[in-house]
């Protein structure tokens, strides 16, 4: 039997959101004509004039925070931010247009803007940064989106080709013609959105240039991003799909083409980067998760609020989130954790029973004790897929193990009875000696490397790697005493 995606058992749900960018390449052929802002931009003022997408997004607005993890509240990068924002809003094409700019609690690389002058940037895509330039850049190509009317020109669009979708099916059904019509209306709108993020790069850069700031942020920038995507397609991180390359593309041609744009101001070293300004804004940024989310140092989840922890086995890789905890490893296996709220008096193989696993094998529950809770297990099948399911009653919280494998997997069983096994409550030292990461810059003394100054960062896998993608180096640079680095520790 052919066996269904395990992304539709174990992802998280989500929700659909109208951003003003969507697509991960740019065609070879990029045309630098035809950036034009627009004359009549959304803003927030005109949702007084019965404008509906401004006032849809400001809508999405809540939405939008609980997504994200809320609004990280930390007063000097708030000012450090807002004095870029101010820079910016004076040179731009409609200089009384009003911004709101909120900063996300969220460890994933972002920034997106919505019709009404709301902007979004995340604590993760600040701590990647490394100049007041470069963050100038990614604010400026968001406030392109909302001068250049990106918002209202895709949902025409997209309205257009959802009708012209249904007049197709209609009329021809299932025919090659119909398909064909089909796959042209989604080439158009994927051109589409290239369109506008080339254009939004346009204008972004242009606006940084006449603020003042290095042209060349931009092309940075987005190089920054691409050794950030190889670093993590290697060691796992937050929900991709909430990351800033799963609605921009990113691609040698782009940053070419931010390159020529920033040529146009003079050659490198034009404008100013004020990275001094930048490194003392995210001084002491909280780094990956949150307490309330839980922290994942290695293989092993610590949840301190909860008082609980697991591990997975070797080459398994965490994935934390607000609403469950997943991971993946070798073969396919995938590992599902979160808690459900149940009747204290309810025994828990009645409530592994009740309905919400599909194909469960009722003969194989089972009533068990792991390290001391009280615990119930079972297995299912469905769709090609076999599952191990684990429920365990820990301070006064029931919890869910789920993992899954291909049907043909003879490993499902080891990898279940490891993680499953390795749930244990955490003593109170265990909980107290737990404490965020951040990002902490330091100056580099004499006689400092990259090396001795990556073995400083703790609570972070392969760290070289992620001390090189986070101060944009090389392999092969080196740094000098003087210099200012970002490192990440729990103090």
């Amino acid at each position: 039997m052919r066996r269904k995606p395990l992304a539709r058992f174990l992802a998280l749900a989500g929700f659909a959101m109208a951003l003003a960018s969507c697509q991960m390449f740019t065609p070879p052929d990029v045309q630098e004509s035809g950036f034009q802002p627009s004359s009549k931009p959304i803003t927030v003022d005109n949702v007084a004039a019965n404008s509906k997408l401004a006032e849809m997004a400001k809508a999405q607005h809540p939405r939008i925070l609980a997504t994200y993890g809320g609004e990280y509240s930390d007063p000097k990068l708030e000012r450090m931010v807002a004095k870029v924002v101010g820079s910016l809003t004076v040179v731009s094409a409609n200089p009384s247009q009003t911004y709101r700019i909120t900063i996300l609690n969220s460890p994933n690389v972002n920034a997106f803007a919505l019709p009404g002058g709301y902007l979004y940037i995340t604590r993760g895509l600040l701590a990647l940064a490394n100049d007041s330039a470069e963050l100038a850049a990614v604010i400026a190509h968001e406030m392109g989106h909302v001068t250049a009317n990106h918002g209202l020109q895709r949902q025409q669009l997209e309205a257009e080709e959802g009708f012209a979708t249904k007049v197709v099916s209609d009329v021809l059904g299932d025919s090659p013609t119909a398909k064909a019509a089909l796959i042209r209306g989604k080439l158009r709108l994927a051109q589409f959105s290239r369109n506008q993020e080339l254009e939004a790069d346009g204008i972004g850069i242009k606006s940084i240039g006449e603020a003042g700031f290095d042209p060349f942020a931009a092309g940075r920038f987005l190089q920054s991003m691409s050794a950030y995507t190889d670093f993590r397609s290697i060691s796992g991180a937050t929900d991709a799909s909430l990351d800033f390359l799963a609605t921009h593309p990113n691609t040698p041609q782009r940053i070419d083409l931010a390159q020529r744009h920033a040529r146009q101001f003079g050659a490198p070293g034009v404008g100013t980067r004020d990275r001094d300004a930048f490194l003392a804004g995210i001084d002491g940024l909280l780094y990956g998760d949150t307490p309330e989310e839980g922290y994942v140092r290695g293989e092993t989840f610590l949840h301190p609020g909860l008082g609980v922890s697991f591990s997975v086995p070797d080459g398994f890789i965490i994935d934390n989130s607000a609403a469950a905890v997943t991971a993946t490893g070798p073969g396919d296996i995938a590992i599902r954790f979160d808690g459900v709220s149940i009747d204290k008096s309810r025994s828990l193989t009645d409530y592994i029973r009740s309905g919400w696993v599909a194909g469960l094998d009722e003969s194989s529950v089972r009533q068990e004790t792991i390290n001391g809770n009280d615990a119930a297990t079972a297995h299912a099948s469905a769709e090609g897929w076999q599952f191990d399911i684990a429920v365990i009653r820990a301070g006064g919280q029931v919890y869910r193990l789920l993992t899954a494998a291909p049907s043909a997997s003879a490993s499902l069983g080891a990898v279940a009875r490891s993680v499953s096994g390795s749930f244990r409550i955490l003593s109170a030292a265990e909980k107290a000696a737990l404490k965020p990461l951040h990002i902490r810059v330091v100056t580099v003394r004499p006689g400092q490397t990259m090396g001795s100054l990556a073995a400083q960062m703790v609570g972070v896998d392969r760290k070289l790697d992620l001390f090189r993608v986070l101060n944009a180096m090389s392999p092969g640079a080196a740094v000098s005493a003087g210099d200012k680095v970002k490192i990440i520790t729990d103090k």
